[in-house]
């Protein structure tokens, strides 16, 4: 079975790219050998998006998931559009790309949230200019302001935002850069994606992020929520 390359994870910018059709499932699933968009998981959804036929016609993609296997992505396209696509069919996809962005900011505003409350996380969701992470936090007594205060001094630092590779022995040995809880870095390949922002955080995730934090803009800390003796649900928006 031929896995599905993950152009996302070389390069979260890239809008469209080329690819062949290597199967379509009853279900509506269009599996490609190449892709730029996400799949969902680790609290992003998948993206959304168009492929486009030589001759000119438009398929609409309402969300993208990993196959049973999780080799390869299948793009859901409908079974009636995806059933007019047929297995070596040459195709472009394009990215929603607005979308995604809103996504890759909200996701490393995220990042930066789990520095500002370094408890360890136990949940969250990443939407489309907002967000959440789920905290275990034995104490309430936070507060939205000062935490949209620190939220943003570590946006306005500007730090690149980098991903490197690790082995999943390195990784054992050092459990700490796993903060959360509830969600596991992946195992099997021998190897583990970590993201760093410069100086101030390293995790491991397979998910999209912008390049420097300044393009995250402005965010907001927009409601602290208790779920549980000591679960804190923290919100935050895009602002600007």
């Amino acid at each position: 079975m031929t896995a599905t390359a993950l152009l996302f994870r070389d390069d979260a910018y890239a809008r469209s790219c080329t690819a062949t059709v290597l199967d379509v499932t009853p279900e509506g699933g269009v599996v490609l050998d190449r892709t730029v968009f996400y799949a969902q998981g680790g609290g992003q959804p998948g993206d959304v998006g168009v492929i486009v036929r030589t001759n000119g016609e438009r398929i609409d993609v309402t969300n993208t998931v990993y196959g049973p296997d999780r080799t390869q992505i299948v793009h859901l396209a409908g079974a009636e559009a995806a059933s007019r696509l047929a297995p070596g069919e040459s195709i472009e996809l394009q990215l929603d790309w607005e979308r995604r962005f809103k996504r890759m900011r909200v996701h490393t505003a995220l990042h930066l949230l789990s520095v500002v409350l370094p408890y360890p996380v136990t949940g969250g969701a990443i939407g489309d200019g907002d967000g959440r992470l789920d905290f275990d936090i034995p104490d309430a007594g936070l507060d939205k302001a000062e935490l949209t205060d620190k939220l943003n001094a570590l946006i306005a630092r500007d730090a690149p935002v980098t991903e490197r590779w690790i082995t999943d022995e390195e990784l054992d040995a050092n459990p700490s850069l796993v903060k959360t809880m509830s969600v596991k870095p992946p195992r099997g390949s021998g190897r583990v994606r970590l993201v760093e922002i410069e100086g101030i955080d390293l995790q491991p995730c397979g998910g999209t992020h912008v390049r420097h934090t300044r393009e995250i803009g402005r965010a907001a800390v927009t409601d602290i929520e208790k779920k549980g003796k000591q679960n804190r649900r923290v919100r935050l928006s895009l602002v600007g």
